[in-house]
């Protein structure tokens, strides 16, 4: 409840902030719409391969073009204004810079542009929740043996999502399920980028005018992205995905106590302590009157009697026992919040949610019957879809994470609805993401074996 009044000490000392932001997409156009009403923050230096979409998108958020007319990062630090370039190597060669804010969305970019900025003494918020689900709790781990900050977006729902998670154990309520809302039915798993749009009920004019970008927009639609969405939070919160992949059951928010409780108490999970999603709508394609499709909850039970009763007295939302209660959020506004997640590294050395064990991957699997030598596209592509599991079952599969499903070529045929599996392909080049990766899994998969089995990370080993 700090954050305001921290900022303002360091506007009137005259210490501003100073990040780098590589991505000068939908999200980082929302943050950089918000930087000129940020006293003491400022954003030294916007990285994209393409400086003229750059350009355009600090045009459309309403930046006059001084701003951001400096020639350097150094000159932008000195003068307070904003460097544009197509290099980030320039952010992490700066040392004024503080913290780097990574929205690209490319895993294996976002995973090399993170090391840069942790090498380079700099903390990091990961919007790109793809690399952050690849190999997000290597980078973390790296950050910490530096003593910085490794951070999910607030703004972006694994981060509010893991807020409230907090809040629901620092209350001392027994945490049940915690997850997000999303449109969908199984058929969607199909989806590609030429039919996505029929999904979202655009025209062909209104697509064209918008400049939506189908694959974006597809792995939405088949649930690639909130497999991914929902290990990042399994990795930061504790909390398991299902063995056998999200179940999307329908919810709308007052349903939520008596949809998200295990079976046994009449609910839908398996079991308790795990991540899920909502679907807006019916498997028949109803949507519900009060869905969550833009929101993120959790559900938890109370201990005693006496709670069950508070539960019932102030209001909570409770499922037809009274023991389970639900809290939700109805919406997320991704760019336009996530400078609470660069303040709070910045001036509280604190994360908005941070990967801390290699819990759960999000794993490929064919949306139709592959051949071999087919070139797999990746994430909301026409070849694959993610599906969320725990760690131990995607390494006892040797499945082929979602990440690095993109260019990867079929050594075998692989049918649809089964599992893609790393010695199914061969991945090209090698990378940092990779790397990190293999690390990552070498260590589970020794700790699994040894006599510390189930401790998670600590001082960036297992």
């Amino acid at each position: 409840m700090n954050l305001y009044s921290l900022l303002a000490k360091r506007h009137a000392l005259g210490r501003p902030i100073k990040v780098g932001l590589i991505g000068a997409g939908k999200f980082g156009s929302m943050h950089l719409a918000q930087v000129p009403r940020m006293n003491g923050y400022s954003v030294a230096c916007v990285a994209d391969l393409d400086v003229s979409k750059a350009n355009a998108a600090l045009r459309r958020v309403g930046w006059p073009k001084d701003r951001y007319s400096a020639s350097s990062v150094s000159e932008a630090c000195r003068e307070g204004k904003t460097f544009v370039s197509d290099d980030p190597a320039c952010i992490f060669q700066c040392e004024e810079i503080d913290c780097v804010i990574e929205a690209t969305g490319d895993p294996l970019g976002g995973a090399s542009h993170a090391l840069a900025a942790i090498e380079s003494g700099k903390h990091v918020v990961m919007v790109n929740v793809e690399a952050d689900a690849l190999c997000g709790p290597w980078l973390a781990a790296r950050a910490r043996d530096r003593n910085l900050v490794y951070s999910m977006a607030y703004g972006d729902q694994p981060a509010i999502i893991c807020e409230m998670i907090d809040w629901a154990r620092a209350c001392g309520f027994d945490l049940t399920a915690a997850g997000k809302g999303m449109k969908f039915e199984p058929h969607y798993r199909y989806s590609t980028p030429e039919t996505v749009w029929k999904y979202y009920g655009w025209s062909e004019r209104e697509v064209a005018e918008g400049d939506f970008n189908p694959k974006l927009f597809n792995s939405f639609t088949d649930g690639t992205k909130s497999a991914i969405e929902m290990v990042a939070v399994s990795n930061a919160s504790g909390l398991d995905c299902p063995e056998n992949g999200l179940e999307f059951p329908p919810s709308g928010a007052r349903d939520l106590a008596n949809v998200f409780r295990p079976a046994s108490d009449g609910g839908r999970l398996e079991r308790s302590g795990l991540v899920e999603i909502a679907s807006s709508q019916s498997h028949s394609g109803v949507e519900l009157v009060d869905h969550l499709r833009f929101g993120v909850f959790v559900t938890f039970r109370a201990h005693n009697d006496y709670a069950r009763d508070c539960f019932r007295q102030y209001g909570l939302l409770i499922d037809d026992s009274g023991w389970y209660a639900s809290m939700w959020r109805p919406f997320h506004l991704i760019g336009l919040e996530v400078g609470i997640s660069s303040l709070s590294a910045v001036l509280r050395g604190e994360a908005t949610g941070s990967p801390l064990d290699f819990r759960s991957d999000a794993i490929a699997v064919a949306k139709t019957d592959l051949a071999s030598g087919t070139r797999l596209d990746g994430e909301g592509g026409y070849t694959v879809w993610g599906r969320a599991v725990p760690a131990e079952k995607s390494l006892a599969l040797d499945a082929l994470p979602i990440g690095l499903a993109h260019n990867a070529r079929l050594k075998n045929p692989v049918g649809r609805d089964c599992v893609v599996r790393h010695s199914d392909v061969e991945l090209g080049r090698d990378s940092d993401a990779i790397r990190l990766r293999k690390e990552m899994v070498a260590s589970k998969k020794a700790l699994a074996s040894g006599p510390i089995a189930g401790r998670g990370f600590k001082n960036g080993e297992w």
